[in-house]
């Protein structure tokens, strides 16, 4: 069956944006962008909350004939637009770039998406994601910790989960990743 993996960047402190909303000091280095373009490769299906989804909307497709581009987010954007997306919103009207969008019905979709042979599916956005944990439909959690606190802004969990660790790797930036899948609670 394939897995719901919900990947994000995370400060010491477990915030995935700082009190302004911004996410600058989670940018990865080419070390850890390699990485998450070799861990895309096992992913065949995106799932997104509106406003993740039109971040990336915004700006992927654009890489790809921007000369200024490096190789890796070209690598990036062709794996982006051609992946299969889901997005979750029940006021966006249309999407683009192999898209579709649910208003509804998220713990059955997920559940037939799962059922569905192909790859895993990733999971991005917050307010989707808080959604998915309290529907218990995601099973791992790829954090990759930065060196750096916020004190505050908007955590990664707004509730307790119990998780198992799966794999621990580290980069040479200071980075870490945490793999947890969902343990007894």
């Amino acid at each position: 069956m394939r897995q719901v993996i919900y990947s994000q960047m995370v400060s010491v402190d477990g915030y995935i944006e700082d009190q302004n909303g911004s996410i600058d000091w989670s940018k990865p280095d080419e070390e850890v962008f390699q990485h998450i373009i070799d861990q895309e490769k096992m992913v065949d299906t995106h799932l997104y909350g509106r406003k993740t989804y039109e971040n990336m909307a915004g700006h992927w497709p654009a890489v790809l004939n921007d000369p200024k581009s490096s190789s890796q987010d070209k690598e990036w954007a062709r794996m982006w637009v051609d992946r299969k997306k889901i997005v979750f919103s029940k006021t966006l009207a249309k999407v683009e770039w192999n898209s579709k969008i649910v208003k509804s019905n998220i713990k059955e979709e997920i559940e037939t998406e799962k059922a569905m042979p192909g790859k895993n599916l990733s999971l991005g956005g917050a307010s989707i994601a808080h959604t998915m944990i309290e529907l218990d439909l995601i099973d791992e959690y790829w954090l990759y910790v930065h060196p750096v606190t916020l004190g505050r802004g908007k955590p990664m969990f707004h509730k307790q989960l119990t998780l198992q660790l799966a794999e621990a790797q580290s980069f040479a930036s200071g980075i870490v990743l945490l793999k947890y899948q969902k343990g007894g609670e």
